[in-house]
């Protein structure tokens, strides 16, 4: 029986710099340092063929414990509904108007960041409250 390996959730982005800080606020990750050798991402950015600049970037947790996310550029825009999304866990342990009250302020703090608030499901005799949202360039993910 093999071990849990760590694992990496990539995202196919326009601009993944800009969709990788748009999560590290969402889920207070960090941007590593930059590669030896260089004192800035920018600096690290610059030192490479223009073809390969900005093509992606990454955001980890700071604990080392979740997993990290790597954002890379793609020339295609998003068409349809993603088949794979994040439930960020806002309400976990929460029920009723408590849990709701959580995630409303959680969709408030991200709409001022630039999200995009797509459905409020409310409770009923089987599921909790969530909220449906979209992140910066349209991928959709739910607050739970």
């Amino acid at each position: 029986m093999s071990s849990i390996k760590k694992f990496q959730v990539t995202f196919d982005c326009a601009e993944p710099e800009r969709v990788a800080r748009f999560w590290c606020e969402i889920l207070g990750y960090v941007v590593p340092s930059p590669p030896d050798g260089f004192a800035t991402w920018d600096a690290y950015n610059a030192s490479l063929p223009p073809e390969e600049r900005d093509a992606g970037f990454v955001c980890a947790d700071p604990t080392g414990d979740g997993p990290r996310l790597y954002f890379q550029r793609v020339p295609e825009g998003k068409v349809v509904k993603n088949r794979v999304h994040l439930d960020v866990r806002v309400g976990a342990g929460l029920v009723g108007d408590e849990r709701l009250a959580a995630l409303e302020a959680e969709r408030a703090r991200l709409t001022a960041l630039g999200a995009v608030h797509v459905l409020t499901q409310l409770a009923d005799e089987v599921n909790e409250s969530c909220i449906t949202m979209q992140d910066i360039e349209g991928n959709e993910f739910c607050l739970d």
